[in-house]
């Protein structure tokens, strides 16, 4: 006997469901592990319109930062985008990230992104030398990778990214590379669109260099051996922050009333990284005429001792000789870390 399936959308919608609320993945655990991981830069996220709306950016697609939340979500450009992000961060940290997305026409979208996470020098102190040695120490975090999004066909993408990972302590660093891939699928009901992500899957990181090189006395029982043998210290390994993120978001104006001029959008992800206990984001967008946006949401939902809480913001979207400028802003509460104001900058040709 033979069954013909009517309504695929359906099926997947079912699918995504039982996933985002039967998944053990999204139970509760009774170890958060936080501070277990390596590169937890890669953590910060990307883009002021996706922090105004509370992180929930997994089924936003459309324009180059999809490189950080979904590499799915690329699929959706047709022109060539850019997007510079400048944050002065917690702690006199600074954090900068750029990115471009080309579209191919039947190949699909090719991206580049950069991201460095970097502080001020400051001077090195020692038990003998308490005041300072008039040494500087630096410390760094670095990433460069490559994107991909293609629709396989005319409401299922996939996208994928491959990074180099680089942190730097001093006279030490610590090298890695991980893959990230997306999902993204809009059902025939009222478009709502379904997507997935899993971001940092890769081999762990460990530091080496000079700083860990030390004399040691192999055999300090016997007398008359050579008790300076240069040997290195041999650091824990520690994983990168993987986060698997799943998600869904419609707009009601546009695709359940009908109204054309206004969009109104709701977005929602549940989140899962490996260092911490499982959470929500929620996010919605009103739009008019595709010029200003109006944005807000609530980030790490759920999550136990959260710095999370309230992020709004607003964008514009702007023509100039030619080329589309969308400038976005973000304010995001960090609970005791204080409140951060977040602007980023798309230009599209």
């Amino acid at each position: 006997m033979k069954v013909k399936i009517k309504n695929r959308s359906a099926i997947v919608s079912i699918l995504f469901a039982m996933l985002l609320f039967n998944s053990p993945w999204l139970m509760a655990q009774k170890v958060s592990r936080v501070g277990t991981s390596a590169a937890t830069f890669l953590k910060v996220g990307i883009g002021a319109r996706a922090l105004a709306m509370g992180e929930a950016y997994t089924t936003i697609g459309g324009d180059v930062s999809s490189t950080y939340w979904n590499p799915a979500g690329l699929a959706a450009l047709s022109q060539n985008q850019f997007l510079f992000v400048h944050y002065n961060y917690i702690a006199d940290i600074y954090f900068d990230f750029g990115a471009m997305a080309l579209p191919f026409n039947n190949l699909g979208v090719f991206g580049l992104f950069i991201t460095y996470m970097g502080m001020p020098d400051i001077e090195r102190t020692t038990i003998t030398e308490p005041y300072g040695t008039g040494e500087k120490v630096s410390a760094s975090s670095f990433c460069m990778g490559l994107s991909y999004g293609k629709y396989l066909t005319n409401r299922f993408s996939i996208g994928g990214n491959f990074k180099y990972i680089q942190e730097n302590l001093w006279h030490t660093e610590a090298r890695s590379f991980a893959f990230d891939l997306g999902l993204l699928y809009r059902t025939h009901f009222r478009n709502l669109t379904l997507g997935m992500s899993i971001a940092n899957f890769g081999p762990g990181m460990r530091l080496q260099g000079r700083d860990l090189l030390v004399q040691h006395d192999i055999d300090p029982i016997h007398e008359g051996n050579n008790g300076n043998i240069n040997a290195d210290l041999k650091t824990d390994e520690f994983s990168l922050p993987i986060i698997f993120r799943v998600g869904g978001s419609i707009d009601l104006f546009k695709d359940v009333f009908g109204l054309e001029q206004n969009g109104l959008l709701l977005a929602m992800d549940a989140v899962h990284p490996n260092d911490n206990y499982e959470y929500m984001n929620f996010g919605l967008e009103y739009s008019f005429r595709n010029l200003i946006a109006l944005r807000g949401g609530y980030r790490q939902t759920f999550l136990k001792d959260r710095e999370g809480g309230l992020t709004y913001g607003f964008g514009l979207n702007l023509s100039v000789v030619g080329i589309r400028l969308m400038l976005d802003y973000a304010l995001a509460d960090f609970g005791r870390l204080d409140t951060l104001n977040k602007f980023s900058l798309i230009l599209e040709l």
